[in-house]
């Protein structure tokens, strides 16, 4: 008997894999109020266009249709206003967006220009979905910045468990990240910032970029506010930014 031809492929490894981690989801619901029809024809339409195909062994260099100078990825892009607008502002770059709420999807999609003579536009790929599934298929140093902005800070003692920034998925960040690469993060939930400092404090793979205590609350000059973040919901916004050692 071939021993290897017993073994799963590896994007069947990847899938079992996710059905494994599935019983600690980091997000609620997937589906929100029913989609108008327009919001309906752009997920059929446009979304197949930009839609990132997962797969064992990722090539970053053969993402977009032109070649980019370096690959970001967003986590949890809401509603897509900070993810357009790093495209349209960073020519040369490539930027993954993870979203699995999909009126998040389609609000991104809904603020498109009409006409695709924007080159920022080739530049975007989709992910109707978890983002560990991305990390796990890209390879080493890979990305120059990462984006984690106003994630959901499952406030409750017994779901922090649920919260993306966790020791393991930091293990996770440091191995897909460049040297010297940025990782963003901003919540307005307290308890969730001291949560974020105090084990990316303790990852020996970041370092923190503040140098006075303004810097918490201080967004850099390519670091535009969204509409969430305006309405503080939880508190005053923090800005963390973070190197890779």
């Amino acid at each position: 008997m071939n021993w290897r031809r017993s073994l799963p492929a590896p994007s069947d490894r990847i899938d079992e894999k996710r059905k494994t981690r599935r019983r600690g989801s980091l997000y609620g619901r997937r589906k929100g109020p029913k989609l108008s029809a327009h919001r309906a024809a752009l997920l059929e339409g446009v979304l197949p266009r930009l839609k990132l195909e997962l797969s064992a062994g990722i090539d970053p260099k053969n993402l977009f249709e032109a070649p980019v100078d370096e690959l970001w990825l967003e986590i949890g892009f809401g509603a897509g206003e900070h993810l357009l607008w790093q495209a349209e502002h960073h020519p040369g770059i490539g930027i993954i967006g993870a979203e699995p709420y999909q009126t998040g999807v389609a609000k991104l999609l809904s603020k498109l220009p009409q006409k695709e003579t924007e080159d920022y536009i080739s530049r975007i790929r989709i992910y109707e979905g978890d983002a560990r599934d991305i990390l796990e298929v890209l390879p080493d140093a890979c990305l120059g910045r990462i984006f984690l902005l106003f994630p959901d800070p499952w406030p409750k003692t017994r779901h922090h468990k649920r919260r993306f920034i966790q020791m393991d998925l930091l293990d996770e960040l440091a191995r897909v990240m460049k040297s010297g690469a940025e990782f963003r993060f901003a919540s307005d939930d307290p308890g969730y910032v001291e949560w974020t400092l105090e084990r990316m404090l303790l990852h020996s793979g970041f370092e923190w970029m503040a140098v006075q205590r303004d810097d918490w609350f201080i967004r850099p000059p390519d670091w535009p506010a969204t509409r969430y973040e305006q309405k503080a919901l939880h508190g005053v916004p923090v800005f963390l930014r973070f190197r890779r050692l």
